[in-house]
This record gives structure tokens, C-alpha cells and sequence, in this order.
């Protein structure tokens, strides 16, 4: 059965102890950058006593630490700019460490420059509740980074390097590479190409290597807005047994255009799609992603109510209990 999760920060918190009483006993992990990176080998956020300081805090707090879903600097790996094989190093190190904790998949993305983009950060949804947006219509004369102009044959050759160094590593010490997608799945943005947006651009990452480390995260989010059959691509991904994690959210709208919803508002069959992870035997970790900002909740993080994730875990745990019970 799919196993729900929550995403929890490297330091206890007020969350912790509600998902904990809601039943959720599996731990989406971050590392503790707190410190900085200025610090010795050994106090690196990804070493070894680092990575397992952070591991015992979730296990005495009741929680396994089922994904890691945090990095090392990458940047320069993504751009291909000096330095980057020394930001690789960092991965592979971090995955040796993983391994030898136990910690079975880590999440990481190939966006480069930023990560996701939204053109509204509080637009008014059902209720009163506050959500983000985004309209590319918004982002078209955005002036291009300091990069300039970034193309997608640029990202694909960087990637193909990087994983040509890490999944050796993944694979002697047992760890999944699960890719996020492109947020928005669109490309370019600001002069930025971004190459994890499409369906058939998963397919690609997966026959650059065939390994069963390589696979995905199905954020479904951002698969939602690339298909207009999202179980069907669940199926056709776990087939190939890839599908390694899942964000579960959903949206409204086209890839040019879309609001993130309630998880019971959105435009995908949520029902549908935890038939095909039962239907594919995944028994992975879910967690439900971003949330809408309820009433007397704070909104320092736009996707991230704590009111907004309680009221998601209820509604997926609801989900998969009538799905699994079917």
C-alpha cells in the first residue's frame, strides 16, 4: 500500500507533533543548511554525522526518514560553469551517506537558476483561502538572468554528465534518483530552458540511463498540466518500475495558465490516479504538496499551511482508504 508522508524541516516544530497526530508516521526530510556551508567536512550538511543527526531526530520524534528532498548546491552542475565537478562530488558523497544510513530516495530537480515560479502569491480561492497562480502571459518580457540565454541542449548535455557521475554511486549504495519535474513544466523562462516538462522528456531522462536507480517523482501538479491522462502515465511509468516518490497536488488550468487548488478542487480524478499506484504496486511514500493558506494561518510560506496540510492528509488518507479497500 502507498505510504503518506509528510514534509517536515530538519528542526521540530508545531508540525511535526500534528502530523504525528494525525497517524503519519513517514518523514519527507530536508537537510539543515542553518550552519552554512563555510564549516568543516564533517559538519557539511550531507555528511555523514550530519545525515544521521537529522535521521534520529525524525525516529525519536516516531517518523522514518522515507526521502530526502534536499541538495547540494547545484548549480553550477546544471549550467556546466566551472566548479561543477566539485558540486558533483558533493552528491556522490551525499549518496554514499544516504546508503549508509538506510535512507532510500532522494528527490532533486534540473531546474536551473530558480526553482518554482508563480506569478501570484495570495490569489483569493474558494472561501477566502489564499493560493498561487502563475500566467506566463506575465513572464514573456521578463528581462533573462545574468545567464542569458540557457538552452535546452545546454541542460541535456549537463545532465547527461552529472548522471554519467552519480548513478554508479546510487546504485553500489541502494539509492533512488527521483527527478521532480520543471515548475511550471514550461519552456523558456526568462531566457532559461528548462527540459523536465513533458511527458516524453521523462522517457528521455530514463533511457539516458537504464538503471533502476534513475526514475521520477510524480508530481502531479506539474504531470497534470503535460497530459490529459494522468493515471495512464502513472501506469506507464511504474510499468517501467521508475515512479521512486509522489507529490500529490493538483491544479486547474493549461501549463500556460493554472491556480493551485484544494486537493478536492482541483481538475485530475485524484481517485483514478491512486488506482493506477495500486494498480502498479507502488508502495512508496506520497505526501500531499502544496496547499492553499487557510484562515488564521500564517502565510510567510505561500504553499505551505500548516491548516492547508492537515486538512490534505485527512483528505488523501480518506482517499486511500476507500481506494485500497475497493
Amino acid at each position: 500500500m502507498i505510504k503518506i508522508a509528510e514534509a517536515l524541516p530538519p528542526h521540530p516544530n508545531a508540525l511535526w507533533r500534528l502530523a504525528r497526530q494525525c497517524g503519519v508516521t513517514h518523514a519527507v526530510g530536508g537537510m539543515d543548511f542553518s550552519r552554512g556551508l563555510n564549516v568543516s567536512h564533517e559538519d557539511l550538511p550531507w555528511s555523514y554525522t550530519s545525515l544521521l543527526h537529522l535521521k534520529t531526530l525524525y525516529k525519536d520524534a516516531g517518523f522514518e526518514l522515507a526521502v530526502l528532498e534536499s541538495r547540494p548546491p547545484l548549480h553550477k552542475a546544471k549550467l556546466g560553469l566551472p566548479g561543477r565537478d566539485e558540486e558533483i562530488e558533493a552528491v556522490q558523497d551525499l549518496l554514499r551517506n544516504m546508503g549508509a544510513l538506510g535512507v532510500p530516495v532522494w528527490c532533486y530537480e534540473w531546474m536551473p537558476v530558480f526553482n518554482w515560479v508563480r506569478t501570484s502569491l495570495a490569489l483569493p480561492t474558494r472561501g477566502g483561502a489564499l493560493t498561487t497562480a502563475y500566467d506566463h502571459n506575465l513572464m514573456r518580457e521578463a528581462p533573462h538572468t545574468e545567464y542569458g540565454i540557457v538552452t535546452e541542449d545546454l541542460l541535456w548535455e549537463n545532465l547527461r554528465h552529472f548522471l554519467d557521475a552519480v548513478v554508479p554511486v546510487a546504485e553500489q549504495w541502494s539509492v533512488k534518483l527521483a527527478m521532480h519535474p520543471d515548475d511550471p513544466p514550461i519552456s523558456p523562462i526568462r531566457g532559461l530552458g528548462r527540459i523536465m516538462r513533458s511527458v516524453e522528456n521523462f522517457q528521455r531522462l530514463l533511457d539516458l540511463h537504464p538503471s533502476p536507480v534513475n526514475g521520477i517523482t510524480m508530481c502531479q501538479g506539474n504531470f497534470a498540466l503535460m497530459t490529459d491522462d494522468l493515471p495512464a502515465v502513472i501506469r506507464r511509468f511504474g510499468q517501467q518500475e521508475r515512479i521512486f516518490f509522489v507529490h500529490l497536488r493538483d491544479v486547474r488550468g493549461t501549463v500556460e495558465r493554472f491556480v493551485e487548488t484544494f486537493h478536492d478542487d482541483g481538475q485530475t480524478d485524484l481517485a483514478a490516479c491512486l488506482r493506477a499506484y495500486r494498480d502498479i504496486g507502488y508502495e512508496g511514500v506520497l505526501r500531499p504538496d502544496h496547499v492553499p493558506t487557510l484562515d488564521g494561518d500564517s502565510h510567510d510560506q505561500p504553499a505551505y499551511s500548516t491548516l492547508g496540510r492537515l486538512f490534505a492528509l485527512g483528505y488523501v488518507k480518506g482517499l486511500r482508504e476507500a481506494i485500497y479497500g475497493e
